[in-house]
């Protein structure tokens, strides 16, 4: 087989960097371009730096300069509300997968309610495939256009699914505390995310309104269950990594073996041994998914811990995942990863 021919399209910021170090691990995949509007004609050691060893000839391009029609596959990693455009100019020429928020809500109206921008390609909205690669295979890999999911989204739909489709946890009162590393932010300029802002401190943001929370809600509605669920994001200040604690009504050791079953023969997904906690220490650099299940000695409610790599599970390394499924390659091609340590 040839090697498959991708683009990526916003390389200069992290999701990017890191399509593109992943990328490079991939036997069965050439670079052939990368867009970078405003760091255009720049080499890729001066806008990441490192990553130049493994493309020491590749300069960043502005996208109407890159012919799609050469490609198997664009990534689209380009800031949410600039994507619809994009996409609506190259879908007939190419597939994609595309990283941002702008094809993951199906309701249009919805997307213009949380993100404050009408929806420019409604029509190209309904074909989009939601791609939570384990439990949407069929669908991506016929796809022309794949969303790929939110770093939290994903950390939350893959503990919650089997609980909801097999009735064992109650549909009210989902308790979603989730943390994440300042990566997630993006790479941009922003006071709140300069070290002396972030560093030593712990807070809660986007509380009772991150714009993940409505594809939460989707993602969870999606299995005919509508489940009530107050979901908080909070910062903390390390590189990467998400953990959510899910606080369910349900029963602990029925959860652990649900999931267990469930995801027996998943690559990507770990259901850890009673006793054991998930971290993200322990996902680091990889496209793992990582449960532990608990009991609520008080209540007798349950607590899901789910620990993701936001920038790999929770975005390039998923989005990979994708590709390797929409062109019949192991899921597991160019990810077989171990968590960096310490």
């Amino acid at each position: 087989m040839a090697k498959l021919r991708v683009i990526v399209f916003g390389g200069s910021g992290y999701t990017g960097a890191e399509l593109l170090r992943l990328l490079a691990l991939h036997d069965d995949v050439d670079v052939v371009a990368v867009s970078a509007d405003r760091r255009a004609g720049e080499l890729m050691d001066q806008v990441h730096g490192g990553l130049g060893a493994l493309y020491p000839n590749l300069r960043l391009q502005r996208i109407v300069d890159i012919d799609v029609a050469m490609a198997d596959l664009v990534f689209c990693a380009l800031p949410h509300g600039t994507t619809q455009e994009v996409v609506s100019k190259i879908i007939d020429k190419v597939r994609v997968v595309d990283l941002s928020a702008d094809f993951r809500l199906a309701n249009t109206e919805t997307y213009a309610k949380w993100y404050g921008l009408e929806h420019q390609a409604k029509e190209l909205q309904k074909e989009a495939v939601y791609g939570l690669s384990e439990w949407a295979r069929g669908a991506v890999k016929d796809a022309r256009l794949v969303a790929n999911p939110g770093c939290y989204p994903t950390s939350v739909q893959i503990p919650l699914l089997p609980l909801l489709a097999h009735d064992l946890i109650g549909r009210e009162h989902v308790v979603i505390d989730a943390k994440s590393g300042v990566s997630g932010a993006g790479r941009s300029l922003k006071d709140h995310l300069l070290f002396n802002e972030v560093n030593e401190g712990f807070a809660a943001y986007g509380v009772g309104a991150h714009r993940h929370t409505p594809e939460i809600a989707q993602g969870l509605m999606a299995k005919n269950a509508e489940v009530s669920f107050t979901f908080t994001p909070h910062l903390v200040p390390m590189n990467r990594g998400i953990l959510s604690t899910i606080h369910v009504a349900g029963d602990h050791q029925q959860i652990r073996a649900c999931l267990l079953d469930h995801y027996a023969d998943e690559a990507f997904v770990q259901v850890l041994p009673q006793g054991h906690t998930a971290s993200t220490s322990h996902v680091r650099g990889t496209n793992n998914v990582r449960i532990s299940v608990h009991e609520e000695h008080v209540s007798g409610r349950a607590v899901v811990v789910s620990a993701i790599d936001n920038l790999i599970k929770g975005a390039s390394g998923q989005a990979i995942q994708n590709m390797n499924i929409m062109f019949g390659l192991a899921e597991d091609r160019g990810l077989k990863l171990a968590p960096l340590r310490p």
